[in-house]
């Protein structure tokens, strides 16, 4: 097994991985993480590349309930910074599934990937939040972009705006959210894109001003920095935004469907855990993304906020991830649109729930 891996019966993953409150730092550095004994039986294995934020809690949770080991499924795991990061493993052939943002799955299709998107994993993720002096001058202002106004004219500059990488979903809301809903110019905005535990750190020291983010980050700055407000919340963005999804390459889709099929079943269930059972889902998430950093309240508040609706059906991020493709498209960011219908594959969720 290869070095940056773990087998996924055996969680939890190396700290080095974990993100400050959020998610991983960046991939596992080689050698962090021994390879441990696989299970007596003969399992079929996955390679699985994933973001270590809220999002993929499907993930933490069918394998630290053990049910992926329970249904014969060996997922080997590496933990990535960025989903433009993973799409350079999955154009080299490295993983057989992704959990990862829609954008980036859309842009590596749109790079020539074989992948398809069997399931969702959450809608309206990302939040805007604001540090003290932005958050004061857009609750005071009527419109936002007249406290964007506001800002500029009490503090002499452009506001800085953290989020990640461009091409990434909680970049292209933010983009979408300037452009379509709040009207605010493109240079009216100072855009820095940075990775989770960067932009957190940005955050909470004032290195800019504000970030369009997700869960835990918007929680666990509140309840550090008591001027520390949502400017805009998660779906008035990008109503309806589509979020991470579970993608599959057609080679693992080929080679292993009746074990693809069993993940999907398996993520299913772990949704609608996540939904009933907060507490627990709050214990596994923590112990995998944030242990030692972000505590369980923390983290179970992260949970159950506006910016965390879990779902699993790909069918309700179709209509939306055709209108992000489109924006994508005047951004530049994807020059050869893909065809949505065909990048995702809604068999194997159908089989799962008997459609």
């Amino acid at each position: 097994m290869p070095t940056t891996c773990r087998s996924i019966t055996t969680l939890p993953i190396a700290r080095r991985q974990l993100l400050a409150g959020a998610a991983a730092l960046g991939a596992v550095a080689a050698g962090a993480a021994m390879a441990l004994p696989l299970p007596a039986f003969a399992a079929t294995t996955l390679r699985v590349g994933y973001i270590p934020i809220i999002p993929m809690t499907q993930l933490y949770v069918l394998t630290g309930e053990g049910w992926a080991k329970d249904a014969g499924l060996t997922l080997q795991t590496t933990g990535f910074q960025s989903g433009p990061a993973m799409i350079q493993a999955l154009a080299s052939g490295t993983l057989d599934v992704a959990y990862v943002g829609i954008g980036p799955a859309m842009i590596a299709r749109s790079k020539g990937v074989k992948l398809k998107v069997v399931a969702a994993n959450v809608i309206d993720q990302v939040a805007l939040i604001g540090g003290g002096p932005l958050a004061k001058a857009m609750a005071g202002a009527a419109s936002p972009a007249e406290g964007i106004k506001a800002f500029r004219a009490a503090h002499g500059r452009l506001p800085k705006i953290g989020s990640l990488p461009a091409g990434s979903v909680p970049d292209t809301v933010l983009r979408y959210w300037m452009a379509e809903v709040a009207h605010i110019g493109a240079d009216e905005v100072e855009i820095v894109g940075m990775g989770e535990q960067p932009l957190q750190q940005a955050l909470l020291t004032g290195a800019i001003d504000g970030a369009s983010i997700l869960e835990p980050i918007l929680t666990l700055v509140q309840s550090r920095l008591q001027d520390a407000a949502i400017i805009a919340k998660a779906g008035t963005m990008f109503p309806k935004q589509p979020g991470a999804v579970l993608a599959v390459t057609e080679d693992a889709i080929a080679n292993n469907r009746a074990a693809v099929a069993d993940l999907v079943k398996l993520h299913i269930r772990a949704t609608a855990f996540a939904k009933s059972n907060p507490d627990r889902t709050a214990e596994l998430v923590t112990e995998i993304i944030g242990k030692g950093l972000v505590e369980r309240d923390v983290m179970r508040a992260a949970l159950t906020s506006d910016a965390t609706t879990f779902v699993d059906d790909p069918r309700v991020i179709l209509d939306s991830t055709k209108r992000m493709q489109a924006f994508q498209q005047t951004l530049g960011q994807i020059t050869e649109p893909v065809d949505v219908d065909a990048l995702f594959d809604l068999s194997f969720h159908d089989a799962a729930v008997g459609k």
